[in-house]
């Protein structure tokens, strides 16, 4: 899952991108509107963050504009201000969802999880392949009735693969998946999480459901 984070406030911005991080999400963020608006034109995501007040665009004005360009990504508005008029403003902005600052973290994640499940289209609520499912809510994963541990970049990955069932992957397209644009390290970190997967969700079943497609990628088989 992909996230930016417009946010003129470098504290603000850098806690949201470590602390969504560590949560296996992909954290891009923009100090101000306009380059939001890039960002935005340039990459797809599954959640924009979008601070109220910005320098250059406002976040009310960008979020028009989105839906003006029918970009229909979820946008959680997150203002210092709160009351009804300011959630009136920040829904007739566009906005799926407001958020008054200081917030709670935990409340955050719950907002962006719900707005996960809604999408700019509709999700199953869970991901089947076979006898495999993944919950993107909850980053639950189990095989049959057994439950599976990931890590948070495991679960990423193996979620865009399996919202992609029978389809290969490359590992770049995947990097772009579970990491932010910036990252700069070797693609071959993809093969060391494809070969963990495997020895959780895999070899003590005695399947094989993550298949190397030569010189393409890696795709969940469809089982049946």
């Amino acid at each position: 899952m992909r996230i930016l984070v417009v946010e003129d406030d470098p504290h603000v911005a850098s806690a949201l991108q470590r602390g969504l991080g560590a949560e296996g999400y992909a954290v891009d963020v923009a100090p101000d509107g306009a380059e939001g608006r890039w960002l935005a034109g340039e990459n797809d995501y599954d959640v924009i963050l979008l601070d109220a007040m910005l320098p250059e665009v406002s976040g009310e004005e960008l979020c028009r504009e989105l839906r003006g360009a029918e970009d229909w990504t979820p946008v959680l508005l997150l203002t210092a201000r709160s009351g009804p008029e300011w959630e009136v403003r920040a829904l007739d902005a566009g906005a799926d969802d407001f958020l008054a600052k200081p917030f709670s973290y935990a409340v955050l994640l719950a907002r962006i999880r719900a707005l996960l499940r809604r999408g700019p289209r509709e999700r199953p609520t869970i991901l089947s392949v076979g006898d495999l499912h993944l919950d993107p809510a909850t980053h639950a994963v189990r095989r049959g009735a057994v439950t599976i541990d990931l890590t948070p970049r495991q679960f990423a990955v193996l979620e865009a693969l399996m919202r992609h069932p029978g389809e290969p992957l490359s590992k770049v397209r995947l990097k772009e998946h579970v990491w932010d644009w910036a990252y700069e390290g070797d693609l071959n970190i993809i093969e060391v999480y494809v070969r963990q997967l495997r020895q959780r969700i895999d070899e003590p079943f005695g399947t094989s459901t993550l298949q190397t497609v030569r010189g393409v990628g890696y795709r969940v088989r469809i089982e049946g």
